[in-house]
């Protein structure tokens, strides 16, 4: 793997900027820091327009995560998410963890 891309479709997307506006977070990081972040994330990332639905990970909630790769034709999704790792690969995308990735680019 020679390149990579931050590919994102709006349910991603809508799912982040849920996760990054919790309360919770506030001890750890201000708000504004929170959105800055995504503002700077929305001008690096490649939407992939989702025309091809996918329902196949044993939790729903990850099927975005495929529909993105699938429909953005990428070579592999990193994760350390237990349910898309189980997959190993799916439709000729890999799945592996960041570790592997990592030791993929040495």
């Amino acid at each position: 793997m020679d390149e990579a891309a931050l590919l994102v479709s709006k349910a991603c997307l809508e799912e982040l900027a849920g996760l990054l506006s919790r309360p919770t977070l506030d001890p750890y990081i201000g708000l504004e820091d929170r959105q800055e972040f995504f503002r700077v994330l929305n001008r690096v990332i490649q939407w992939v327009p989702i025309t091809y639905p996918i329902k196949a990970c044993r939790d729903p909630k990850r099927d975005k995560f495929l529909e993105v790769a699938v429909n953005g034709k990428a070579g592999a999704i990193v994760t350390r998410d237990k349910d898309l790792l189980a997959l190993r690969q799916f439709r000729n995308v890999e799945i592996i963890t960041p570790a592997a990735y990592l030791n993929l680019q040495k």
